[in-house]
C-alpha cells in the first residue's frame, strides 16, 4: 500500500464509509478520519480490513498522510460542523490544498467559505452529492463547484467514483463558480421533493378514488416504468407497493402518514421566492409535506368536517392512463421551474451552468435519475438559449399531448376532494405561462388604490409609471419603489 494517500475524508456515517470504499475499489488510496475515533478503528478492522485504507485519528495525522496538493473531503453534517472542520484543517494545510464539502451544505454558506478559504491561500470545493447510501457506494451523482483551480486536481477521483451513462460518460463535471456546485444539488433536491409528491398524489387517487389494491397499483407502476416515465423513483414506488410485511399485507398501508424532511426543499423554495421565480411545484410539495405532519390536527378536523362524498363511475383503466399523463406533464413543469430558478441564479451570481450537462449529471446514481433527462440535454445542445423548457418543441408537444388526460385527474380528484396541491399547481403554472393577459392589471390597480406604488400602461413603453388619485382625496405623490 501508498505510504500516501490520494484523498482524505472526514466523517464515516452512511455516505462516507460508501463513498470511501468505492475510492478504494477504484485504485485510490483513502485516509480516514471521525470525530468519534473509535468508528476509525472499527472501519478499517471491519468494511476497510485489507484494503488500501490509512486510519487516523486526529485532523494532523490525516493531513500528514496525503499527497500534495493535499485533499480533504468532509462529509459531515452541514452548518457549523463545516466551519469547526475549516477552522481545524486551515492550520496543517498549505498553499494549494484543497478542502472539500461533499454534504448538503446551503449555497450561501459555500459561497463565503470559497472566499474564506481562497483568502487563506489555499482552494474549496462545495460538492454535491446523490444517490444515497447505494450511489455512494456503486456511483453517485457529483456536482462540483467552488475555486475553479482545484478542479484539476479531483477530477479524476470524482469522475472515477461517480455514475456512468450508458456511453461511459461520468455524472459529473464542473458546475460553476462559488456555490455554483451546491446551488444545483439543491435544486436537484426540491425536484426530488416534487417528483415524491406528484407520485404520491397519483397513488392516493388510485387508493382512494379507484379503489386499487397495493398489488394493483404495484402492477400499474410497473407499466409505467417501461415506459416514458422509467425513473429511479417510478421503480422504488413499484417495489413498495409491492412489498409485504411479516403477515404478508401491504407494508406501505401501515406507515405512517407524517413526512419528515431535512430542509434543501424549504431552501429551493425560499431561493425561489428570493429570485422571483414561481417555482410552484415544488413549493406545493414542501408545504404537503408540512400538512402531513399536522397528524393530529389532521385526524381532528377529519371528524369534524365534511367534504364531498368519493364517487367514481368513470373507465379505471382511462384513469390510469389519464393519470400516467399528469406525472409525466407534471414532472416536466418541475424541472421547467427548477431549471428557470439555476438560469436566474446564475445570472446573479455570473455563474456559467453548462444547463444540457446537469442533465446529463443527474442522468445516473442520484435520486432523480430518469430516462427523459436525455432530451432536457438535447433541448439545451439544440438551443443554449433556451428560456423555458416547455418552450422546447419536444416538450411543447408532449405537454400538450397530456394536458387533456392531466385535467381529467386533476377535475376528478378535486371533484371528490383528494387532494392533489402538486398535480394542480403545476398545470396552473402551465395554464398562466400560455396565458398572455393575467389578471395582475388589476392587481396593480389595487396596489396603487391603497399604496401609490404605481403601474405601466399597455398604451405606453414599458418603464413608464403612472399613479391615479383613485378616490379624489388622494395626493399625486407616488411610491418610490417598483419591484417587478
Amino acid at each position: 500500500m501508498k505510504q500516501k494517500a490520494d484523498i482524505g475524508l472526514i466523517g464515516l456515517a452512511v455516505m462516507g464509509e460508501n463513498l470511501v470504499l468505492n475510492m478504494e475499489s477504484k485504485g485510490y488510496t483513502v485516509a480516514v478520519y471521525n470525530r468519534t475515533v473509535e468508528k476509525v478503528d472499527q472501519f478499517i478492522n471491519g468494511r476497510g480490513a485489507g484494503k488500501k485504507f490509512i486510519g487516523t485519528h486526529s485532523i494532523e495525522q490525516l493531513c500528514d498522510s496525503l499527497e500534495k496538493p493535499r485533499k480533504v473531503m468532509m462529509l459531515v453534517k452541514a452548518g457549523q460542523a463545516v466551519d469547526d472542520f475549516i477552522e481545524l484543517l486551515i492550520p496543517h494545510l498549505e498553499a494549494g490544498d484543497i478542502i472539500i464539502d461533499g454534504g448538503n451544505s446551503h449555497y450561501p454558506d459555500t459561497i463565503r467559505r470559497t472566499k474564506y478559504v481562497e483568502s487563506k491561500g489555499l482552494l474549496y470545493i462545495g460538492t454535491g452529492v446523490s444517490g444515497g447510501e447505494e450511489g455512494a457506494l456503486l456511483g453517485p451523482s457529483m456536482m462540483p463547484g467552488g475555486s475553479p483551480a482545484a478542479w484539476p486536481a479531483v477530477k479524476e477521483i470524482f469522475q472515477a467514483v461517480s455514475a456512468k451513462v450508458e456511453d461511459g460518460t461520468p455524472c459529473c463535471d464542473w458546475v460553476g463558480e462559488g456555490g455554483a456546485g451546491h446551488f444545483v444539488k439543491m435544486v436537484h433536491n426540491g425536484i426530488e421533493y416534487g417528483d415524491m409528491q406528484i407520485i404520491t398524489e397519483a397513488y392516493q387517487v388510485m387508493k382512494d378514488l379507484l379503489g386499487l389494491s397495493a398489488d394493483e397499483m404495484h402492477d400499474v407502476f410497473k407499466a409505467y416504468n417501461e415506459g416514458d416515465l422509467d425513473s429511479y423513483l417510478i421503480e422504488i414506488t413499484r417495489d413498495i407497493l409491492g412489498f409485504k410485511d411479516e403477515k404478508g399485507e401491504p407494508l406501505v398501508e401501515k406507515i405512517l402518514d407524517a413526512a419528515g424532511q431535512k430542509g434543501t426543499g424549504k431552501w429551493t423554495a425560499v431561493s425561489a421566492l428570493d429570485f422571483g421565480i414561481p417555482l410552484t411545484l415544488i413549493g406545493e410539495s414542501v408545504f404537503a409535506r408540512c400538512l402531513s405532519a399536522q397528524k393530529d390536527m389532521r385526524v381532528l378536523a377529519s371528524k369534524a368536517i365534511q367534504g364531498p362524498k368519493v364517487n367514481f363511475t368513470g373507465d379505471k383503466a382511462q384513469m390510469i392512463s389519464d393519470i400516467k399523463d399528469a406525472l409525466f406533464g407534471a414532472k416536466i413543469i418541475s424541472y421547467a421551474q427548477g431549471y428557470n430558478l439555476m438560469m436566474e441564479a446564475a445570472k446573479e451570481y455570473g455563474w456559467n451552468l453548462n444547463l444540457g450537462g446537469i442533465a446529463l449529471m443527474w442522468r445516473g446514481g442520484c435520486i432523480i435519475r430518469s430516462v427523459f433527462l436525455g432530451d432536457i440535454k438535447k433541448a439545451f445542445d439544440t438551443n443554449p438559449g433556451l428560456e423555458n423548457l416547455l418552450l422546447d418543441p419536444h416538450f411543447k408537444e408532449i405537454v400538450e399531448k397530456a394536458q387533456a388526460g392531466w385535467r381529467r385527474v386533476c377535475a376528478s380528484a378535486l371533484t371528490n376532494g383528494i387532494p392533489v396541491p402538486a398535480l394542480t399547481s403545476a398545470l396552473c403554472y402551465f395554464d398562466g405561462l400560455r396565458t398572455e393577459h393575467l389578471p395582475a392589471n388589476l392587481l396593480q390597480a389595487q396596489r396603487d388604490y391603497f399604496g401609490a406604488h404605481t403601474y405601466e400602461r399597455i398604451d405606453r413603453p414599458r418603464g413608464e409609471f403612472f399613479h391615479t388619485n383613485w378616490t379624489g382625496r388622494g395626493g399625486d405623490t407616488a411610491s418610490t419603489t417598483y419591484v417587478v
